[in-house]
């Protein structure tokens, strides 16, 4: 009897990872209500603070969100993906911590200046960029699903017509008709946004 309760966990969980994909919005926030807990629970195992154990999550169901269609079911149960995204963000998390932990006195304790790097962005073009990306990201949500799944895929795998073709389980140029069609509309939304010329 549990084994059937956890096949059809699974084939709700692989479904609502689908329909992710497709950028259905009900869909993902029900994948959350559905794993959030257990993959928090993960991420606070790993990092063992609350805050960032959190913050983790938020990023990681960010990542289901953009990349649902890159889900395989016959890799790895839904579940175990989703796990595997949170605790790859907790140790990427980790390992920037012990990068971004500088001593800035001297075991000497000298009064010396500190030169920072300068080539880095500064928080003006960090605030353009993530305006800029705000902009990319609406335009995005304007395509149709079968468009936004195509060049997501295309984009992002690097797929061809014909692997996205077998990937969508959609004819040829069904395929290459929402390819080319998804990126008009991306290109006429951008030139609105002034992100294109």
């Amino acid at each position: 009897m549990a084994l059937l309760q956890s096949g059809d966990r699974n084939a709700t969980l692989a479904d609502l990872v689908a329909r992710t994909a497709l950028a259905d919005q009900r869909a993902f926030a029900e994948l959350y209500r559905r794993t959030s807990s257990h993959l928090h629970a993960v991420a606070l195992r790993i990092l063992r603070e609350p805050t960032a154990a959190e913050e983790v999550l938020q990023e990681s169901f960010v990542s289901v969100w953009h990349h649902a269609g890159s889900y395989d079911a016959a890799r790895s149960q839904p579940q175990t993906w989703l796990t595997s995204i949170v605790r790859n963000r907790c140790l990427d998390r980790l390992r920037r911590r012990d990068l971004d932990t500088v001593t800035l006195t001297r075991d000497d304790e000298e009064e010396t200046e500190i030169d920072l790097p300068a080539d880095g962005p500064t928080a003006v073009e960090l605030l353009i960029a993530g305006a800029e990306a705000r902009s990319v990201r609406a335009c995005i949500e304007t395509l149709e699903g079968g468009q936004r799944q195509a060049i997501a895929l295309a984009f992002f795998q690097g797929l061809t017509h014909a692997e996205l073709a077998q990937q969508l389980r959609e004819p040829l140029g069904t395929v290459k008709s929402w390819v080319r069609r998804g990126l008009e509309r991306l290109k006429q939304c951008l030139e609105r946004a002034g992100l294109v010329r």
